[in-house]
């Protein structure tokens, strides 16, 4: 089973034991072992951390699925770049559409995409969630977990 992610690039650190429940109870309950995540924006950031950790438990394997092939000067300590993926065919797509291709990507690939929307004007996190809807996804929506 494989599972990915779309959500807000700012996001409020309070939601990372509600993302690790969910993460712990998808691999227990659901035997999801593969995961896949982006590398734009805080809620990648913060998926990236917690699976790093819960691989440590578990057996897991996470990918981060990246658009294009980054800056050498953008690398950072806090991504493991050793982790990271391609999707097949990107190589074709011109750079302003290779998120949203990406993006389409990991949907493709998966059974279960865990969000976090708190808006939807604006918001591309929103536009991929609704795809995975409209795709039979499992969609578990950590915003509502919040309120």
């Amino acid at each position: 089973m494989v599972c990915t992610f779309f959500g807000h690039r700012f996001v409020n650190d309070e939601i990372e034991p509600i993302l690790r429940s969910t993460l712990i109870g998808l691999i227990e309950k659901y035997g999801v072992r593969v995961f896949y995540v982006g590398n734009h924006g805080g809620f990648d950031s913060l998926v990236c951390r917690v699976l790093k950790n819960l691989s440590k438990s578990y057996p897991i394997d996470y990918h981060i699925v990246l658009a294009y092939m980054p800056a050498k000067k953008s690398y950072s300590d806090a991504t493991d770049y050793s982790k990271s993926i391609l999707p097949n065919g990107i190589e074709t797509v011109p750079k302003r559409f290779a998120i949203s291709f990406r993006n389409k990507w990991m949907i493709l690939q998966s059974d279960y995409v865990v969000t976090y929307v708190t808006h939807s004007i604006g918001s591309g996190a929103a536009q991929f969630k609704a795809m995975a809807q409209k795709k039979g996804k499992t969609v578990i929506e950590l915003s509502r977990e919040t309120d």
